[in-house]
């Protein structure tokens, strides 16, 4: 294929070289003898009359003779100034016209607005140009893959942590490019592709530099958007041109990173402007799947977030052959990772990455790392000497919360209601099995719209939640509402994130988990999300029955119902608990379990999967 591109390039010296020889041969099929006289003698032929025709311009004299003079039938001649050829006539003197040589000044007139507009080109428009993705005309083939060599990587399997399987999988890659002899023995090769699939922030292209810093071999990096551009057939030659280069420099890992933006399913409408130039980069990069030899010990590697909408024919065998999964760390792995990062800052005695990673389930390789970074920053602030738990702690409500907002002032019976409804999430939480355990309940306003929030910190990852535990989890939602109708009698719109949260929950007890007596153990919705880790709803239509749907909303509407009722009947329990904990709020304004026992987890805590706010109190 490479020799194949090289026979189709442009090439400027053909170009040149057909020109000229069109001119040559113009030039000589209109060649003809033509004599140069002086303009006296052509005065003289003149008033002979052997002069047949003329051709006169401002400077110049071409025509012909009457009867051909040594051959010649054409002439040509300078003109002199009438009155003085004249009187050079008349003084017997033989004269002709000189054209006063202009070449320099000619070309210098062709050459210097060249050169100017040159040097404004390369000053200022390419600069322009570049920025804006199509630079050089003559480069937009090429590809703009960044190449690093062993020494500007830097990056190992120990710098990765909290991804243990996806490390064993890949570490066959790097045994792969040290030592392609051992598995050539028995007929093994590689796979051609490997595809890492996850969630944002897991890890995915760090993995990738560690296995090209691990094998010591050259990095191509290339993001999957930087392949299609405005210029129709740039994306395809620019594949072409990123394995022309990987050819060259095997054994190397080719790493596409957002590999969706490129390898997105095709449609199956014929494609328009720039979605059938997708196509072509799409159908290029496979044909390159299929055309290189994996034993010369080329990797591609690529990582995507969105495997859903890839295109089948980059995930069928013989392409990506593997998928790699990157998830989200579990407690070990989350410990793992902010040791990694620890390395950095200086630590407090408490600062045990254990407990940390005890109160941060849910989070990323990235979440954690600016977790890290934020606790040192805490610190800093604070005018402190080392980065201890507590800052740690602050962190974690700054990353899940939001900054605190203690400008935002209440008026004293807002004031006073966002405490009663605080107090009561909290209360319920600690009454109430399979629920989290309460970490800190505060009334303090903070940056994503909450008047206050109750934080609650998981102690374990879990993958199961019963139906018993869901019901609980409405009830600590709507225990903030429940709170309000027991002490003031009605209730306000602090709780619209709260009848969000448990809508959902509602629709996805009945919906999805089939586990609602009234609708009976059937999937009505799909699932809404993958590999995101989101909460967004896929539009899809309803392919049930009107009266099925009537039959779910009675079902949430039940479920809802009986979590308000269990709600306030705790609380009416629980009453002097309310009432004393709401006051202890508005005077300090923040309290946690050991400032007041009465929010200690009454019954044995089981944890839910992720970190939230599970109840706040919105504006």
């Amino acid at each position: 294929m490479a020799s194949i591109n090289k026979k189709h390039q442009f090439n400027l010296g053909y170009f040149v070289t057909v020109f000229l020889v069109l001119t040559a041969i113009q030039m000589w099929l209109g060649y003809r003898p033509v004599a140069q006289i002086p303009y006296s003698e052509f005065q003289s032929l003149l008033a002979e009359r052997q002069i047949a025709e003329v051709v006169v311009t401002e400077n110049r004299i071409e025509g012909k003779f009457l009867t051909p003079r040594d051959g010649k039938e054409y002439f040509n001649t300078l003109r002199v100034d009438p009155n003085f050829a004249a009187e050079l006539d008349k003084a017997g003197v033989k004269f002709s016209g000189a054209k006063e040589s202009n070449f320099v000044t000619n070309l210098l007139s062709w050459i210097v607005p060249v050169l100017v507009f040159f040097g404004l080109w390369m000053l200022v428009f390419r600069k322009i140009a570049e920025k804006q993705g199509f630079g050089g005309l003559m480069n937009v083939g090429k590809s703009k893959a960044k190449i690093y060599v062993e020494t500007d990587i830097g990056v190992s399997f120990d710098d990765v942590a909290g991804v243990d399987e996806a490390k064993m999988e890949l570490e066959e890659i790097v045994s792969f490019l040290k030592d392609q002899e051992k598995y050539g023995k028995l007929g093994a090769h590689v796979p051609k592709g490997i595809l890492l699939v996850g969630p944002p922030g897991t890890g995915k292209t760090l993995l990738a530099r560690a296995v090209a810093g691990e094998a010591k071999v050259p990095f191509f990096s290339i993001s999957g958007s930087e392949f299609v551009e405005m210029f129709v057939g740039v994306g395809a030659a620019r594949v072409r041109d990123l394995f022309d280069q990987a050819r060259k420099s095997a054994p190397c890992i080719i790493f596409i990173d957002e590999l969706d933006a490129l390898g997105r399913a095709r449609s199956a409408v014929g494609g328009f402007g720039g979605h059938d130039e997708k196509e072509q980069t799409l159908n290029q990069l496979l044909s390159e799947l299929d055309g290189f030899d994996p034993r010369a010990g080329i990797v591609l590697l690529a990582a995507t977030n969105r495997p859903e909408i890839l295109d089948p024919a980059l995930l069928r065998a013989g392409r990506f052959d593997r998928q790699v999964v990157v998830d989200r760390p579990d407690k070990s792995g989350r410990a793992a990772i902010v040791k990694v990062h620890m390395r950095k800052i200086t630590l407090g005695p408490d600062a045990d990455p254990e407990k940390i990673a005890g109160i941060t389930p849910g989070f990323t390789g990235a979440d954690l790392a600016n977790l890290v970074n934020e606790a040192a920053i805490f610190a800093t602030r604070r005018g402190g000497v080392k980065v201890t738990l507590a800052d740690f702690t602050e962190a974690v409500e700054r990353i899940v919360a939001g900054s605190e907002k203690k400008s935002r002032l209440l008026n004293p019976e807002e004031r006073e209601r966002v405490a009663y409804h605080e107090m009561g999430h909290a209360l319920v939480a600690s009454s109430l099995p399979g629920s989290d355990p309460v970490h800190k309940v505060s009334i303090i306003p903070r940056s994503i719209g909450a008047l206050g929030y109750t934080l609650q910190r998981p102690t374990e990852d879990r993958f199961l939640i019963t139906t018993g535990e869901l019901k609980n989890r409405m009830a600590v939602l709507l225990a903030g509402r429940a709170a309000e109708d027991i002490t003031f009698g009605e209730i306000s719109t602090g709780a619209a994130d709260d009848l969000a949260k448990v809508t959902d929950i509602a629709r996805q007890i009945v919906t999805r988990f089939g586990m609602s007596e009234e609708v009976g153990q059937t999937v009505l919705e799909d699932k809404r999300s993958s590999y995101l880790g989101d909460t967004m709803l896929n539009v899809s239509p309803r392919d049930y029955s009107e009266e099925t749907a009537r039959e779910v909303d009675i079902a949430m509407r039940k479920l809802i119902d009986d979590a308000y009722g269990q709600a306030k009947r705790v609380l009416k329990k629980r009453a002097k608990d309310l009432k004393k904990g709401a006051q202890m709020l508005l005077d300090q304004e923040t309290l946690t379990p050991d400032e007041f026992p009465a929010l200690k987890q009454a019954v044995s805590p089981k944890a839910a999967q992720q970190p939230s706010i599970k109840a706040k109190m919105s504006g």
